[in-house]
């Protein structure tokens, strides 16, 4: 299976981190150094600004990268356990526990990588004994 994007990124030359959710989330950023930054797509491609004599660092990560750097940068949106809440984006390394068995108990829709990301966090969380409780 060729490896998919989790967390499409860059960092611009001044240390800014632009990441792109979702298709046509469109972020941009004028970096220190006077030059406009882009990048957009989400998880269905990539696209952006460059520039050949300032470029900015690739942070972008893949389903084949260390499940540690995966937890860290991918992120689900979530509108609340009751679909009334506003959009908001959580860190995969900060889902509750019963988030994450949620999510794979109802969300059929997902791809097999995506499915896999969470279940490798359920058994990372069992190898280094952690659990994250809901907060609502």
């Amino acid at each position: 299976m060729e490896p998919r994007l989790l967390a499409n990124r860059i960092i611009t030359p001044d240390g800014t981190m632009l990441q792109s959710f979702s298709r046509h989330d469109y972020k941009t950023h004028i970096d220190a150094n006077g030059k406009e930054y882009m990048v957009d797509g989400g998880l269905e491609y990539r696209r952006g600004i460059y520039y050949e004599d300032a470029p900015p660092k690739d942070a972008c990560v893949y389903s084949d990268d260390p499940h540690t750097e995966i937890r860290e940068a991918f992120h689900w949106g979530s509108y609340g356990k009751s679909g009334d809440q506003p959009l908001k984006r959580i860190k995969l390394s900060e889902m509750s526990n019963n988030h994450i068995e949620a999510i794979l108990q109802t969300q059929h829709h997902i791809g097999p990588q995506i499915r896999k990301v969470f279940e490798d966090e359920q058994q990372y969380r069992l190898d280094n004994n952690i659990n994250i409780e809901d907060t609502e």
